[in-house]
């Protein structure tokens, strides 16, 4: 049997190249375990073959368990450029995550200061003391029984931020085994449609892993875009299969109706 691609290439020009990475495979080396497949090496040998020896330089990373787009630069100076651009907050990002409960708020923001590896599970933790200032925007697209879908638009880029902001919210992301509720159960359609009539012990879920998805990069000063409708590069990755029928299903007997775009 084939074994399924981890990535899909999104935009490859001279300079960059952007894919639509799968939940779980690490963008670059792990500090835990660098024995598993990483995003870097797969795509610097679909790109330069095996015996290639194109470099990709890693411009920004995002968790293992996250789908959606990443950036690698094929340059040093690309590389140090875009690197520079994510560290003053000049790059738009936008997310789509499924999260437990229905908040109260339509939209708000959350800024806690965070310090990664502040536990013994390694999780990224609030210190209103030591922790480096955080940002993260949040807003409702849609309710479903005990589940919401969000947009969220994160202004700094510290380690499982969106994670850590939204557990500290009361709504953690579903499936999240590091910040979530317990031990991570699988989003069923009998959990928020009501008089489901399938069989229990048959049922499917809809969504077994982290429900984070980084859907939208805009690059507002990047060169060699005349293609694009305004100044600058907005990339756009499409939801992966189980997170698009998952909210299709929440938005059939929601309250809102979703517009991701």
């Amino acid at each position: 049997m084939k074994q399924r691609q981890a990535f899909a290439i999104i935009y490859d020009d001279g300079s960059i190249v952007s894919v639509n990475k799968e939940a779980g495979i690490a963008v670059s080396a792990d500090r835990w375990d660098d024995s598993k497949d990483r995003l870097d090496r797969l795509l610097e040998t679909a790109l330069n073959g095996a015996e290639g020896s194109g470099r990709l330089f890693i411009v920004h990373r995002i968790d293992r368990d996250t789908s959606g787009l990443v950036i690698f630069a094929k340059d040093s100076e690309t590389h140090r450029t875009l690197s520079k651009a994510f560290e003053n907050r000049q790059i738009e990002k936008r997310y789509i995550a499924v999260v437990h409960g229905r908040p109260a708020w339509s939209e708000t923001v959350c800024d806690l200061p965070l310090v990664p590896d502040g536990d013994k599970q390694h999780r990224t933790i609030i210190d209103k003391f030591k922790g480096k200032k955080s940002l993260t925007r949040f807003r409702v697209l849609c309710s479903a029984g005990n589940y919401s879908v969000l947009e969220v638009r994160p202004e700094t880029g510290r380690t499982h931020q969106i994670r850590v902001h939204l557990a500290s919210l009361g709504h953690p992301i579903v499936c999240d085994p590091l910040y979530g509720r317990g031990s991570p159960k699988p989003v069923l359609l009998s959990s928020f449609k009501r008089n489901w009539r399938g069989d229990p012990l048959e049922e499917n879920p809809l969504l077994s892993r982290l429900g984070l998805h980084a859907a939208e990069l805009f690059l507002p000063d990047y060169p060699g875009a005349a293609s694009a409708p305004e100044n600058g590069l907005r990339l756009q990755a499409p939801l992966p299969r189980d997170m698009a029928a998952l909210i299709r299903q929440m938005e059939k007997v929601g309250t809102q109706t979703i517009s991701l775009n």
